[in-house]
């Protein structure tokens, strides 16, 4: 085990948590619908954005920041998790823009960009993976000429 697969086993592990924890609340505790009125319909109602959109994107949201945060905890199919958790975090970052273009990116969205970061641009060094332990059995299991 090199420091570089340590580095994104780290990375990964905690950007799963954090949106694992946040995804878990938000459908569990809070509820994904009520999470859509209350964090998207009613604060974007004036905004050029159709209801529609903040209905469907407030419900989603949640879902995809639970199952991606648990994609990444367990290291298996990271690229998708991390697609999907990318688009939650550019998201994120313009509905807080299109609220108030000030807004301070470095409490929320900055910490969770560089962890995806890590994860990606390490994304080979993670063998502590679950992605990277089935491609070794996959790799064994084939025959070679």
């Amino acid at each position: 085990m090199t420091p570089k697969c340590w580095a994104v086993f780290v990375a990964r592990v905690i950007l799963g948590l954090i949106f694992f924890a946040a995804g878990f609340w938000k459908v569990f505790r809070l509820g994904a619908v009520e999470h859509a009125r209350g964090l998207f319909v009613e604060p974007y109602a004036a905004s050029p954005l159709p209801e529609w959109s903040l209905w469907f994107t407030g419900v989603v949201v949640p879902y995809v920041e639970l199952i991606g945060g648990a994609l990444m905890l367990a290291g298996w199919k990271r690229f998708a998790a991390a697609v999907g958790l990318g688009c939650v975090l550019i998201l994120v970052t313009f509905g807080h823009l299109l609220a108030e273009p000030l807004y301070a990116f470095h409490t929320h969205v900055i910490p969770r960009v560089l962890l995806l970061i890590v994860v990606l641009a390490l994304f080979e060094e993670d063998r502590l993976s679950l992605d990277s332990w089935l491609a070794g059995r996959r790799q064994a299991a084939s025959p070679t000429p």
